[in-house]
């Protein structure tokens, strides 16, 4: 009897493999094979772009006005293409991807193509020949943040956030590295990739506040002098420490006095990076949820505000996120998960910067 069990459990196991593999193999509808067109067509575009930046390069080719914003929207349309094709057949969804990005989104199996995009835009973005790089550009980042909140009025423990989301927002804007261009746009350049207005605007307010920078920490201060002295007559965008010193305080140290309680509503540090990006790209409506008394809620519908964020690779992928037409400020920071891993490397180099 228990040799009939064993026949009759494998039998059965058999029509359910059997059954499995008949469902799988059932021809895609009209709206799945679009999808995959799509896809295949989307894959193949950001190919045949990675390719021809490559062969510029490599041949030393002048390269056009811009040259990786072509490169930025074949990969967004290639990674919305997937997203919809995931949508359409779920069982196109893979396995987890060293980005981080969900699996929905991405297919692992491109893995060495995003790699080769960053190359390409590493080289495109190459610092200037004269730019004025440091020695120590994370720690300059980090020194400066801290400097600038306790300048503030800061408590220690609140200035040292105020530190780390620098750090954060120099990994966020370029990845942390120093000096670089920007292949996308011909305003916006140097470590913390800032127009001239928003370079002079900090400036202007650190020069407001450099009396008790001087008072709190001489020696930061002594460095300052030293780096102003050796930017003047050139593009100071170009010079890592007041690159980074003006773009904290253009558009980031007026809120540093928030930091005790945005911590409470967000004691995940990188959930800070992001609301601090946030400032970044959709300023006038951060600040409002801050003020609101309920951040995490507060919601944006403005179709402008939504278009910046999308142009941030958030809520820019596929047609289900692009049809949104308002967010929640939870939503948005839940849609970031392009910056994570940027977010992840400056908690890293903080650690090493500022150990325990």
């Amino acid at each position: 009897m228990r040799g009939h069990h064993i026949i009759a459990t494998i039998a059965g196991l058999g029509l359910i493999l059997t059954t499995f593999a008949v469902s799988q193999a059932q021809p895609l509808t009209a709206k799945q094979s679009d999808a995959q067109a799509a896809y295949d067509r989307a894959l193949g575009d950001f190919k045949s772009i990675l390719a021809e930046r490559r062969r510029q390069i490599e041949t030393k080719q002048p390269l056009p006005n811009l040259p990786g914003q072509a490169l930025y929207l074949a990969r967004v349309a290639m990674i919305s293409a997937y997203k919809d094709l995931t949508d359409a057949v779920p069982s196109r969804i893979g396995k987890p991807n060293k980005f981080g990005i969900p699996p929905t989104y991405f297919d692992a199996a491109i893995e060495p193509l995003v790699d080769e995009y960053a190359d390409i835009f590493e080289i495109m973005e190459a610092p200037p020949a004269n730019a004025q790089n440091s020695a120590t550009p994370f720690k300059d980042v980090v020194d400066l943040g801290t400097a600038i909140a306790r300048a503030k009025g800061l408590a220690p423990a609140d200035a040292d956030a105020a530190g780390r989301i620098s750090l954060g927002l120099f990994y966020a804007e370029t990845n942390g590295k120093q000096n670089v261009r920007n292949a996308r746009s011909n305003t916006y350049m140097g470590s913390f990739q800032t127009g001239p207005s928003e370079d002079r605007n900090g400036q202007r307010k650190w020069e407001a506040i450099k009396g008790t920078i001087a008072a709190t920490d001489p020696a930061l201060n002594a460095r300052d002098d030293k780096e102003e002295a050796r930017s003047r007559g050139t593009d100071r965008r170009f010079n890592h420490w007041t690159n980074v010193r003006d773009g904290l305080m253009n558009a980031h140290a007026e809120l540093f006095a928030e930091i005790p309680a945005i911590a409470k509503t967000l004691p995940d540090p990188i959930e800070q990076m992001k609301l601090f990006e946030l400032i970044q790209i959709i300023p006038t409506p951060t600040r409002s949820a801050l003020k609101s008394g309920d951040l995490l809620n507060y919601r944006v519908s403005n179709p402008t505000i939504m278009k910046h964020l999308r142009n941030n690779s958030i809520f820019a992928f596929g047609k289900v996120d692009r049809a949104r037409s308002s967010a929640s400020f939870r939503e948005i920071l839940g849609a970031m998960w392009l910056f994570k891993r940027k977010f992840d490397k400056a908690m890293t180099k903080y650690a090493e910067i500022k150990p325990r």
